[in-house]
């Protein structure tokens, strides 16, 4: 296992051949690019609940980057949450496994090491349930300007 300590995890979390669904991994991705720090570690995925304090533990910050749909949300909006303050995000929480929050609280209960700090950026997404790799006209459309807002995010918060 590699060596966490003192170091930030970037995780983007989605699925890419679900059209919007993948704008969490999409960007992480690009933000590996387009930063240059030597103790931070990039990872994407699609999973939620549980599977996610086996990604975080150890690492002493996380930003995790996912898709939300809200009721009455403009798609680009970008939310910036924490486990206080936690909407459900699309993957974070799933259907199929316990709440992100539970786990969290699980994670302390069995003393598993996790972020000191946990930032969730989500993204206000139209479509996940359509196959395809591309995104959806309103997010393509500003996709450029989603990810600059972001990458000052990440930036700030490391």
């Amino acid at each position: 296992m590699e060596d966490k300590k003192h170091s930030k995890l970037i995780l983007g979390i989605g699925n890419d051949i679900l059209t919007d669904d993948g704008i969490g991994p999409k960007l992480v991705q690009e933000l590996q690019k387009a930063m240059d720090h030597t103790k931070v570690t990039f990872h994407t995925a699609a999973i939620g609940g549980l599977e996610i304090i086996e990604m975080i533990r150890g690492y002493e910050r996380a930003i995790i980057i996912d898709g939300i749909k809200t009721k009455d949300g403009v798609p680009g909006t970008i939310y910036k949450l924490t486990p206080a303050n936690f909407k459900e995000t699309l993957h974070l929480s799933s259907f199929h496994d316990v709440s992100f929050l539970t786990a969290l609280d699980l994670a302390e209960k069995m003393e598993i090491p996790i972020p000191y700090q946990i930032d969730i950026i989500a993204i206000e997404i139209v479509e996940d349930l359509t196959f395809s790799n591309e995104f959806s006209p309103s997010i393509a459309g500003n996709y450029k300007q989603i990810f600059e807002e972001v990458l000052e995010i990440v930036q700030k918060l490391i």
